[in-house]
Parts: structure tokens; C-alpha cells; sequence
């Protein structure tokens, strides 16, 4: 069935921006990175970059056909987008041999591509304005851009400027929390959202580079495998813990409207 742009819906197709958010969104930046350098390694990656576009094309169906906001429809997007998103930008670098510094900046310019023509059709670059599917693809190309160019970041100050992981996951650890800083002292919140939004990717990304290199370049040496699957478990947990909070919301909304007391249990 072909997608309809002029699709419209009740509600934001994407989640509110909480704490848990920002924690799947790091569990999902870094589980993307351990899982490219796991793949694109050890086998051909050519054909990883395109076995990944596949699974990130399914993924991101079954998020655009959804009538409404699912939890574990919208994380399993995030999480594909992560994974694809890392590969093509480790691709470009390890395959094609193309330098981080014209990486970083050419998916800079791709981000800011997509956020100028999203908000020049759109008005606005709020996620609280995802309630149709053309706002909601805009968002997807913007989150594609945002994972490339993150990967990208993080592979620059890590290698080119010789920072390594540790000194890498402080400076971005510093970087994310301007801002929210920003938006306390009344900088504009759309644009610190996405400011932060861009800096969980190479945040996460030093991370699971840390853990999952080996000492002799600055790493714990877990290895790759390993760390991928650590977090994939972790963001399951996060999941399952969203969806327990929903249907118990879920309980509370359908006991309200009867005039019940709900089992909690």
C-alpha cells in the first residue's frame, strides 16, 4: 500500500522527550556503532551496508504505516537508523577511504539540507508537530542525517584529532549538556533539541568504542559482538519497561472513565 503524505494524525507520531527517551536514544547510538564495527570488519562491507539498508527500509515501513505512536515500532526504527546510519558513514571511511573531516562536513551540509527544506514546507522543525507523514518523513531524513553525521564527529575527534575514547566521551559529555542549559536560560527549544540530538550520536558512539576496542588503542577490549549485544539487551529492558508503563496507564485511564479503583498488580 503506498504511503499517502497527506496522512494525518491525533497525536505526535513520536515520543515526548523524557528521560527515557534520552536513554534509549544513547542505548540505541551506541548499539549501532558496537554493531557496524562488528559487521562491516568482518565481512564484506558492501554488501553489510546493503543488507542493513534492507533491514532500516522494513523497519522504517512499519513505523510510517502505523496508525498512531507504538513503542517498540518507533525504538526498532531509532535502532535500525542507528545501525544503517553507522555503517554507511563507516563504509565511506573504511571502504572508499574517504577522510572524516570531508564526512563530517558532508553530512553537516545533508542535515542542514534537510532541516532548511523541512522547515521551509513546513514551518516548523517541532516533534510535536509529527502528526502527518510528510512531517513524520522529513523527521526520519533528519534522524538519518543526525546518526551519519555523529558517527562521522566522533570518529574525527577520536582519530584525526588523536583524542582517543575517554577524552572523546568527556568532551561530547560536556557538549550535550549546553543545550539543556540553553533551554533552561530560554534559548529556543527546537533548536536545542536537536543540538542534543546530534550529540548523543557521537556520545554513545565513543562509548561503545571504548568498551569495544582493545587496550592497546585506548579500549577496554570487550569486543564489538559483545558490546553490541549488552546494549541491544539493555534497550530491550528499556522497552519492556515503556510498554509495562503504558498498559498501566492504560488501567488507570479505562478505571478512571468507569469509576473503578484498577489493579495495579
Amino acid at each position: 500500500m503506498p504511503l499517502d503524505a497527506r496522512r494525518t494524525f491525533r497525536a505526535p507520531k513520536v515520543p515526548e522527550p523524557d528521560a527515557w527517551f534520552w536513554t534509549l536514544k544513547l542505548l540505541s547510538t551506541a548499539l549501532g556503532e558496537a554493531t557496524s564495527d562488528y559487521f562491516v570488519h568482518r565481512f564484506n562491507p558492501e554488501l553489510v551496508v546493503l543488507v542493513g539498508l534492507g533491514a532500516l527500509v522494513a523497519a522504517l515501513w512499519l513505523q510510517l504505516s502505523a496508525p498512531r505512536y507504538l513503542i517498540t515500532t518507533y525504538w526498532l526504527a531509532v535502532t535500525m537508523v542507528a545501525v544503517f546510519g553507522t555503517m554507511a558513514a563507516d563504509v565511506l571511511h573504511v571502504a572508499l577511504h574517504v577522510p572524516y573531516p570531508v564526512t563530517s562536513v558532508g553530512f553537516a551540509a545533508s542535515l542542514v539540507v534537510v532541516f532548511v527544506t523541512w522547515h521551509r514546507v513546513e514551518g516548523t522543525l517541532s516533534i510535536h508537530s509529527i502528526t502527518t507523514t510528510r512531517r513524520e518523513l522529513f523527521y526520519w531524513a533528519a534522524v538519518l542525517a543526525t546518526f551519519a553525521l555523529g558517527t562521522a564527529l566522533g570518529d574525527f575527534t577520536a582519530y584525526t584529532l588523536s583524542m582517543g575514547y575517554l577524552a572523546s566521551i568527556a568532551l561530547f559529555a560536556v557538549l550535550i549538556a549546553l543545550p539543556g542549559l540553553g533551554a533552561l536560560g530560554g534559548l529556543d527549544a527546537v533548536a536545542m533539541f536537536w543540538s542534543a540530538y546530534v550529540l548523543t550520536r557521537p556520545l554513545g558512539a565513543s562509548v561503545a568504542d571504548y568498551l569495544g576496542f582493545p587496550s592497546s588503542v585506548g579500549g577496554r577490549g570487550w569486543g564489538h559482538g559483545t558490546v553490541a549485544l549488552a546494549f541491544a539487551l539493555a534497550i530491550a529492558l528499556g522497552i519492556a519497561r515503556l510498554l509495562a508503563e503504558h498498559r498501566r496507564r492504560g488501567r488507570l485511564t479505562r478505571a478512571a472513565r468507569a469509576g473503578t479503583s484498577p489493579r495495579l498488580d
